[in-house]
């Protein structure tokens, strides 16, 4: 962090940083706990805490990465390899977690056209269609054969 002057620092409430990260307060306080941030400094006077602008860039990061499925340890990861000479190494982590958002996609790709291909069965029932019926049921069991 920079070594600017605590009074010129604009600081952000808990309420504050869960508003711009998205993540809640508890979150926000294991974090802290964990010590995937802080320590957050505290107000001297009211003792609630105070994040500097530099913090909340990076739970704000944090916050996007979560919302990738990113574990725990794999932000601690991140958080340990900032910095120019660990771009290969973060890198790879980032290659991982979009592998991994791959295989999820195709996953939740198949459930969804299961789900399609039930609708269409029904709907083929409704109406009396045999033909429309008869590929809807093939088209749920591809999709089942792919779960």
């Amino acid at each position: 962090m920079s070594m600017a002057d605590p009074a010129e620092v604009t600081w952000c409430t808990i309420q504050e940083v869960s508003r711009r990260s998205g993540l809640s307060e508890p979150t926000l306080r294991y974090y802290e706990r964990i010590g995937l941030i802080g320590p957050v400094r505290r107000d001297p006077g009211s003792g609630h805490r105070r994040y500097d602008p530099e913090l909340v860039e990076t739970i704000v990061a944090l916050s996007c990465l979560r919302d990738t499925g990113m574990s725990v340890r794999d932000l601690r990861e991140y958080l340990a390899h900032l910095g120019d000479g660990a771009a290969a190494h973060l890198r790879e982590l980032f290659r991982r977690n979009a592998s991994r958002l791959d295989a999820e996609i195709e996953r939740l790709t198949v459930r969804r056209e299961y789900l399609r291909h039930k609708a269409e069965l029904w709907d083929a029932r409704v109406r009396g269609d045999a033909e429309a019926e008869s590929r809807a049921i093939d088209g749920v069991r591809d999709a089942v054969s792919r779960f």
